[in-house]
């Protein structure tokens, strides 16, 4: 089969069930409580319920992704930190001492740990789904990330993970990665697709100081202006520019909408893939949840372009899926109240009284 020939075969999705939604919101309504007195702890609620199409508010068994992979342009110096790291924290998230791996306990979360494309062999990682690529990207400033039918490849290898981890039960998805230079080419991808400017989109990432940054924003648009992806082809904007990483997670998102289960965002990154998604099937933008806006000031760009509003701002900037696992814990809890929480009825709590 030749390049050419490679196409993606993509899930037909279907919205959210609005008469579930509905259904859902009239039970909030009677709980002992000033209606919407909860504020967005109940659109949390009925938007999982209209989503799941499952009005009976199921417990939730939610798992976290953290893919992980390396890119070839860290070799200009866009990072604070040598690509070597990536491998170092993979080998850290496996034995279970970074962030995610504490907050994911904290949200009552399993964490699958992906290696997509790491520059250095982790066969030897006990509990680490190997699902290489490659040794990390190409350098795109120079030449494309990948091959299409490695950006293909990519986002299958995601939309399997979805379907694997759903058919196991997990009604809720959370996405993380990991990999040094991926805010290089995050912020690539997403001044193709919002059609804003690199110097808008482009952020410190690991904490590069203002030479650095500067060195950053230029090296995207070299890159952009070699490659000249098209902003009507997503799989093009991930062949030129993208990461594995970031077409696997866009993978996850189609796959876990496929299944109708919800896909919780984290950071800059984990928005550059939800745009990819969306690109690709506009109707999977239902089924994201935003869990945070980072202090990458592209997030918030990406974040209008997707209509979506955070649940959380707590100026966190980590990635790892560390702010999807947070707000996992906030769906935790709106599902709680939703199922658990008792009507008026139940209580036997006089209602409001008739407004004159």
């Amino acid at each position: 089969m030749s390049e050419d020939d490679i196409d993606l075969v993509l899930p037909a999705l279907k919205p959210p069930d609005e008469a579930v939604r509905l259904q859902a919101q009239a039970r909030i309504d009677l709980l002992t409580k000033p209606t919407g007195s909860l504020g967005r702890l109940e659109e949390v609620a009925a938007n999982y319920l209209a989503i799941t199409g499952n009005v009976a508010a199921p417990r939730l068994d939610p798992v976290v992704f953290t893919l992980a992979a390396d890119h070839g342009v860290t070799a200009e110096g866009v990072s604070a930190y040598p690509s070597s790291v990536t491998a170092q924290m993979v080998k850290n998230f496996v034995h279970g001492g970074a962030a995610v791996n504490v907050l994911a306990r904290h949200a009552e979360a399993s964490l699958r740990l992906v290696d997509m494309g790491v520059a250095e062999d982790l066969r030897a990682c006990a509990g680490l789904l190997d699902h290489k690529i490659a040794y990390g990207t190409k350098n795109f400033v120079r030449e494309p990330a990948m091959s299409r039918e490695q950006a293909l490849q990519s986002i299958q290898v995601g939309m399997d993970l979805a379907k694997a981890a759903c058919a196991d039960g997990k009604n809720l998805i959370a996405v993380g990665e990991m990999g040094i230079g991926n805010t290089t080419s995050s912020a690539a991808v997403v001044s193709v697709l919002t059609g804003q400017s690199v110097e808008q989109v482009t952020g410190r990432g690991t904490g590069v100081d203002e030479q650095t940054l500067k060195r950053k924003i230029s090296v995207i648009e070299q890159a952009l202006a070699l490659h000249h992806p098209s902003s009507s082809d997503a799989i093009e904007v991930l062949t030129k520019v993208g990461g594995f990483e970031i077409g696997g997670m866009a993978g996850l998102m189609l796959g876990a909408a496929a299944c109708r289960v919800p896909v919780v965002l984290d950071g800059f990154i984990t928005g550059a893939s939800a745009l990819l998604a969306v690109a690709l099937e506009s109707r999977c933008r239902d089924y994201l949840i935003a869990s945070h806006v980072s202090l990458e000031p592209g997030h918030r760009i990406v974040l209008d372009h997707l209509r979506l509003e955070p649940l959380l701002d707590l100026q966190m900037r980590l990635g790892e899926g560390t702010g999807a696992c947070l707000a996992a814990t906030l769906i935790h809890a709106a599902l709680k109240i939703y199922r658990d929480m008792a009507t008026f009825e139940e209580a036997r709590v006089s209602g409001a009284l008739p407004q004159s």
